[in-house]
């Protein structure tokens, strides 16, 4: 009942995808054996770049491959967010990685516009979740984090921990922090956030920060500002005996989601 998760908080190379492929394989080799899921920040090979017409990559492209060797040799999920093209259009495509060759993916549904993010890439649809190895994950993106109502726990979307790749600025650091601990309070399930860190190529600070809270919304990893690889352990038994002393999704309002 019991996960271990990595979070893997760096800098990155601006719109250079093989120089961050090659800098995370670095930084993920020691962890062979010893971690079930890593995750990695939003477009973790480019940086938040508004160019997708010149960086996007095939469905199939040189990160999809990447992640699923990476998944095999590590024997973990390895997941993080890439820019996508598919039937001509867009995607800030968070990519889930399995051994064995599974690849799902999940398109960031909401797109930043104070970024101009919507002027360049196509929305994506619904959360979902996934089980690996006893634990169930739902995997969203950054700006995702804000909406609460989309990231709620309820029938049909029943998780144990929620994922947020981010690239999020350090001129909002706080509302990152409130927001994680909020969500896990809410939905009484882990939340893993991973963000970058350092100046991207259009001269935003970003934090770090990445942190995971446990289904009260008490820190498990805190992290700080400087480059970071961190393991941590989700404990299912824990999770799962709490919701029973304290039911609160028994009370919990019936809503449906527009598409």
């Amino acid at each position: 009942m019991s996960l271990r998760v990595t979070l893997v908080q760096q800098p990155l190379f601006w719109q250079d995808p093989t120089r961050n492929r090659a800098r995370f394989g670095e930084l993920l080799s020691p962890l062979e054996g010893r971690t079930d899921l890593v995750v990695l920040p939003e477009t973790f090979t480019t940086g938040f770049s508004m160019q997708p017409e010149r960086l996007a990559e095939p469905v199939e492209g040189p990160t999809a491959l990447w992640l699923r060797r990476t998944a095999d040799r590590l024997g973990a999920v390895v997941t993080g967010s890439v820019m996508t093209v598919e039937d001509g259009r867009y995607f800030n495509r968070l990519l889930w990685a399995q051994p064995g060759g599974d690849l799902l993916h999940y398109d960031k549904r909401h797109l930043f516009r104070m970024g101009n993010e919507h002027e360049h890439f196509t929305p994506g649809g619904q959360a979902w979740c996934v089980e690996w190895r006893g634990l169930r994950f739902c995997p969203l993106v950054c700006y995702d984090l804000r909406f609460p109502v989309f990231s709620r726990r309820r029938p049909g979307l029943d998780y144990d921990a929620l994922i947020y790749v981010a690239n999020w600025p350090a001129a909002r650091a706080y509302p990152w922090r409130q927001l994680l601990v909020a969500r896990a309070i809410e939905n009484q399930a882990y939340v893993i956030g991973v963000n970058r860190i350092g100046p991207d190529g259009a001269g935003i600070a970003h934090q770090g920060e990445s942190r995971v809270c446990d289904y009260r919304g008490e820190p498990i990893a805190d992290l700080a500002a400087e480059p970071t690889v961190a393991t941590v352990t989700l404990d299912g038994g824990a999770l799962r005996a709490f919701r029973e002393r304290f039911p609160v999704q028994l009370d919990a309002d019936r809503f449906t989601l527009e598409s």
